[in-house]
């Protein structure tokens, strides 16, 4: 800038000794002095002027790259913590999408979704119903642990919190997330005594891991923590309440899972920690259910079709080397088993327009040990062991428009059957079968009301399924056994 004001100086001076001297007019030595005198005079202005222009332009100029590093830090700041409510839904949802919730924040976070460094999400499930069985004591409706200890009588009714959630989703540098959920479930938690009981009103961390990813650069991501199995779909079309699918072979564990994820294709290996886990996983560790070493694993591949118009079909299947139908008699949970019981699954599901539709079955490789009473003078033994097995179909139906946070629409009405198969023909311990049918309003896209019609025929406690805990080797199994429940509730996220 300096050298742009002071060029028309010496441009000007320059001009004015080099002008053509005429003889007749030529000035005097004194006058040319005194031209440049004033020429200086004028130069030494021009220069305290340009010196105050460059002051005042260094002070609103960009900082330096150290400052402008602090400035950043400092604007980074007032995006440090935030909410979504629509990614809440999804990461915090127990009915669909349970198996791929790692793949979930990374597509989140490819659609900026979570552009703040910390998202915090919360959810809340409030509950009222009425049940009603035809034998005292005996529930068989599985979202609440079906026991004396929370239903006495034939009919129960409740008006309590199902479940509360919150959870701390993080974006670290080199392409790491982490996420960690607590989870408050006094209707299901494994704490003795009733809802009310301190040990059944505990706060756990659910769900926990540490992920290396970006879809935006490649197709791999890699997790270690406490992870939903990839083991089958075990998703429901039901506003509330889960399949039988799931509450059969829907796997919690400790473990590390690799994964690729690339133009519909999805591809999961998980090493899975040995030992019974915390759901629906079991290897035993030198006979023990000890978790000290890494000897189960899961592997899941599925494939996204797209049918034209968002429509959608997913197709896959899944091994896991040590399902939780390892156990002899009499079955204890988290018990020690002598050798492990392979499963395997099959699932697919049909978005087309408004409509959903969904089937999931699994089986183990072997018989169940523990589906059978090795004791010749039990009048229950007559009956062999046999595989586990599980299957759900349903389907769902929308009205209005698409606005809920998980692509359902305004208005849906559910319908879904599922099975468990524990035992032989005509074994107490034969099957349960689960019906439900329901309705959600979302009345803005966070909060779900719902309402469920839930019939179960059979009781088959996972428990003590075959006997070994009543008099004269008795199971507390039946398939006389029924259940009907009328349920309300609201499903809130933030």
């Amino acid at each position: 800038m300096k050298d742009i004001l002071v060029a028309p100086v010496l441009a000007s001076a320059i001009s004015l000794l080099a002008q053509p001297v005429q003889a007749q007019d030529a000035p005097s030595t004194d006058a040319i002095l005194e031209r440049l005198e004033r020429l200086e005079e004028e130069n030494a202005s021009l220069r305290e002027r340009i010196d105050t222009l460059e002051e005042e332009r260094a002070q609103s100029e960009p900082l330096s790259e150290d400052s402008a590093t602090a400035s950043g830090a400092e604007q980074q700041s007032d995006r440090l913590v935030g909410t979504n409510a629509s990614y809440a839904a999804r990461i915090l949802d127990h009915a669909e999408g349970i198996t791929v919730r790692p793949l979930t924040q990374l597509q989140a976070v490819e659609a900026g979704e979570l552009e703040q460094l910390v998202t915090v999400s919360g959810g809340l499930t409030v509950l009222a119903n009425w049940q009603s069985s035809n034998r005292a004591d005996t529930f068989g409706y599985l979202m609440r642990h079906p026991t004396s200890n929370n239903q006495v009588g034939k009919q129960v009714s409740e008006a309590v919190i199902h479940s509360a959630q919150l959870a701390v989703t993080a974006r670290l540098p080199g392409d790491f997330n982490g996420y960690a959920e607590m989870l408050y479930d006094p209707q299901q938690s494994f704490g003795s005594g009733t809802i009310t009981g301190l040990t059944r009103n505990q706060i756990q961390l659910r769900r926990g891991w540490v992920m290396w990813g970006n879809l935006e650069k490649r197709p791999v991501y890699a997790l270690i923590g406490k992870l939903d199995v990839p083991f089958g779909l075990m998703d429901t079309v039901s506003p509330f309440t889960n399949s039988t699918s799931y509450h059969a072979f829907g796997g919690l564990a400790y473990g590390a899972q690799f994964a690729y994820f690339d133009h519909g294709l999805h591809l999961r290996a998980m090493a899975v920690q040995g030992g019974a886990q915390f759901r629906a996983a079991n290897a035993p560790v030198r006979g023990s259910a000890v978790p000290s070493k890494i000897n189960n694993f899961a592997l899941d591949g599925s494939y996204t079709l797209p049918l034209g118009n968002r429509d959608t079909l997913l197709a896959g299947a899944s091994y896991l080397h040590g399902s939780a139908y390892c156990q002899a008699y009499p079955v204890v949970h988290f018990m020690p088993c002598e050798d492990n019981v392979p499963a395997w699954a099959a699932y697919a599901k049909v978005l087309s327009g408004r409509i959903t539709l969904l089937g999931d079955y699994a089986s183990t490789t072997k018989e169940w040990p523990g589906s059978a009473v090795p004791e010749p003078t039990n009048p229950l033994s007559q009956y062999a062991a046999r595989k586990t097995e599980s299957f759900t179909i349903g389907g769902r139906y929308g009205f209005g428009p698409p606005t809920a946070p998980l692509g359902q629409y305004r208005l849906a009405l559910s319908a879904e059957f599922s099975r468990f198969r524990a035992g032989a023909d005509g074994a107490p311990w034969e099957k349960q079968d689960q019906w439900v049918a329901g309705v959600s309003y979302y009345p803005a896209a966070s909060v779900n009301l719902f309402a469920e019609y839930i019939h179960v025929d059979g009781f088959v406690p996972l428990n003590f399924l075959s006997g070994g805990n009543l008099p004269n080797g008795a199971s507390w199994s039946s398939q006389e056994a029924n259940t009907e429940v009328l349920l309300l509730g609201a499903q809130v996220n933030f």
